[in-house]
């Protein structure tokens, strides 16, 4: 049986099961159809299965068991592909759950092996007290990560290519402190390891990429202390309906902290959830992400780059680490929309545009510092809905960039 042939059964039985779950059965002596309700209760995976398969029995989520303190727990052995990893195998878990009056506090967590020989473990967390009085938020991640990096600045190309291998250790927590309605401020650490770091080209070993030589052999140990502040009147981040994020970062690196150079960092960060229609589910979200250097020199690894954000979601119809720079900024919008009644099948569009500041450290190069090109990306998406109540979906999605990129990506959860 071919791929094609599989992918359309398992959707023609997702299909069937969405218009079971939604629907309730008439009864047998029934003359017509009852009629349509103007409203559908939301479904999800349990649900379809019950209606497939009622022997099943399996216990349905309810809000009730949420309220009661109840963690839900997903966990997803699963087979993907991606562009920077080749195929791969990989376990994901989600759990979600809610401290009294608080917004849904969540954990992400996954273990993968690629084809490419890498081994990933992340973990990414937000967790809140109850009534929303502390938020501790949390990415850790341990790699052996050979990837490919294509140089500094907008105007570098796919087949300019350098092949990186390096193993990594990731350590950021920070600890929000509620100061008013929604507000937010505290204090974090933040630690980025990357050690055993060689590079390559088709003529052999690299000691600079795009001129820049700082963190492209050996080891580089970038670590500082963060101040936060936080505004944040979403209640659910797994998936909003509605309400704003806007974050800002400012993060230090020292030697005296372990640090091989002084630097400065600041990451400004947006989303919006509006609903275009009152009576619908639908969303239209909008997301900007800013990573800035101050001051100093980073690393090479720890320049900002695509797909290197807390979820590696940005720049979706790109390859990761496709544009890196001193500065990068980016922008993207996305509309979400139920495909089934019960929204158990959903869909999503989205576009994104971004560009970092060409820096190669190159003296009165005339282009430095500047950000003269945009890559724009669109795409389209699938959701399929695990947890109905924490609104929890599977979501596969394929993007299209410039020069013939794109890229399918897999996500337990809303990409922002």
């Amino acid at each position: 049986m071919t791929l094609r042939v599989r992918y359309c059964l398992w959707l023609g039985v997702l299909l069937r099961a969405a218009g079971a779950a939604a629907q309730p059965a008439a009864p047998a002596d029934s003359p017509r159809p009852a009629p349509p309700r103007r409203s559908v209760a939301p479904a999800d995976v349990v649900d379809a299965a019950n209606a497939l398969a009622p022997r099943l029995r399996l216990a349905p989520h309810d809000s009730l068991a949420l309220a009661r303190g109840r963690k839900f727990v997903a966990v997803l052995p699963a087979v993907g592909y991606s562009p920077q990893t080749g195929g791969l195998v990989e376990v994901a878990a989600n759990v979600a759950f809610r401290a009294p009056l608080a917004n849904m506090s969540t954990v992400l967590g996954a273990l993968i092996y690629t084809a490419h020989e890498q081994a990933i473990f992340t973990a990414t967390s937000s967790l809140w007290t109850a009534g929303n009085r502390w938020n501790l938020i949390g990415d850790w991640r341990v790699m052996r990560y050979p990837q490919s990096t294509y140089g500094l600045g907008m105007h570098t190309t796919t087949d300019n290519v350098t092949s990186m291998d390096y193993d990594y250790l990731r350590v950021y927590q920070t600890v929000l402190r509620r100061l008013a309605p929604n507000l937010y401020a505290g204090l974090g650490v933040q630690l980025d390891d990357h050690w055993n770091i060689v590079g390559r080209n088709g003529r052999g070993e690299v000691r600079a990429i795009s001129h820049y030589r700082d963190g492209v052999r050996g080891r580089s140990l970038s670590a500082g202390p963060t101040a936060s502040v936080l505004f944040d009147s979403r209640t659910n981040a797994i998936n909003p309906l509605r309400g704003a994020y806007l974050s800002a970062v400012f993060r230090p690196n020292r030697r005296r902290l372990g640090s091989d150079t002084n630097f400065e960092s600041l990451l400004l960060e947006g989303r919006a959830y509006l609903r275009p229609r009152r009576r619908s589910a639908n969303v239209l979200a909008f997301w900007s992400y800013n990573a800035l250097t101050l001051g100093g020199t980073p690393p090479f690894l720890d320049l900002p780059s695509t797909g290197w954000d807390m979820y590696s979601n940005l720049g979706r119809g790109y390859i990761q680490g496709r544009f890196r720079g001193k500065n990068l900024l980016y922008l993207e919008s996305e509309y979400r929309f139920g495909i089934t009644r019960n929204r158990l099948l959903g869909g999503v569009v989205f576009a994104n545009a971004q560009t970092v500041s060409e820096d190669a450290q190159i003296p009165d190069e005339a282009i430095a510092k500047r950000f003269d090109k945009v890559a724009p990306a669109v795409g389209v998406g699938l959701r399929l809905s695990l947890n109905k109540v924490s609104r929890t979906n599977l979501g596969v999605d394929y993007g299209r960039g410039i020069q013939g990129s794109s890229s399918l990506s897999f996500n337990v959860g809303e990409v922002f």
